[in-house]
């Protein structure tokens, strides 16, 4: 076992990487989606998608904020370019999250 699968677990399912476009119509099509923009607080504070949550990737207390989330709904993850996103998506996915999309190309690519 990796020290990362040992910190975050094992992905038991995976996550799908989307374009923009795609990812604002699941946003928009699905009543509870919730999004979960992964960048620093500062990167946020300069900019976000509408109704967008911070979690922090880099944060002390990422894993303890992504532990309180229900497991039942679906999240779309973006970060400035989708590989934080990514990296997001493949801890959540290990912790027992299934409905898990991320913005191909991150914010950029918008």
């Amino acid at each position: 076992m990796s020290f990362f699968q040992s910190l975050f677990g094992t992905a038991t399912s995976k996550y799908q990487n989307v374009k923009a476009g795609e990812f604002m119509q699941i946003a928009e099509n699905t009543p509870d989606a919730v999004l979960i923009d992964v960048r620093t607080p500062a990167e946020f504070n300069g900019g976000k998608l509408p109704g967008a949550k911070n979690i922090d990737i880099f944060s002390k207390d990422f894993l303890n904020q992504i532990d309180k989330l229900d497991k039942d709904k679906t999240y779309l993850l973006y970060c400035r370019s989708g590989n934080r996103s990514g990296q997001a998506c493949n801890i959540m996915a290990g912790r027992g999250f299934t409905k898990l999309y991320n913005m191909a190309g991150g914010v950029m690519s918008m």
